[in-house]
């Protein structure tokens, strides 16, 4: 039964062709398979939850998005071992992608949580933790 897990989630970007390299790339590595798409936006799914990506209209782009204001701080995800996440981190520093919290890295959210920070495109932060 799915009662109370997530069904999907939706997140509106500044830049659509951007947000979906990132997204699509670390969302495949994780399982998912893209799942729908259309001209502004586009979904990738793992069992009974999906993640939406969609282009903000121009009109709302002028506030940029930040974690400290009300509103999402970061998406976490369950990695596989500790193995997966340096793993992951090898590949996001391959790609340039903005990691956070480097000096306290894998432990930056405790001695026991091992876990790689980093930013979308958007700067909203991601995390990859182990079990």
């Amino acid at each position: 039964m799915s009662k109370g897990l997530l069904h999907h989630i939706e997140i509106y970007v500044s830049d659509l062709k951007k947000s979906t390299d990132f997204w699509g790339w670390f969302l495949e590595e994780l399982g998912y398979s893209s799942f729908q798409k259309w001209d502004s936006g586009q979904s990738w799914k793992i069992e009974n939850t999906y993640i939406v990506f969609v282009q903000a209209e121009e009109r709302y782009l002028e506030v940029t998005y930040h974690r400290c204001r009300v509103g999402l701080n970061h998406l976490a995800f369950h990695a596989s071992s500790r193995e997966h996440v340096d793993d992951m981190t090898n590949k996001l520093k391959a790609k340039g992608i903005n990691l956070l919290y480097t000096n306290q890295h894998p432990f930056a959210g405790g001695d026991n949580h091992y876990a790689v920070y980093f930013e979308d495109p958007d700067r909203i932060k991601v995390e990859l933790v182990a079990p």
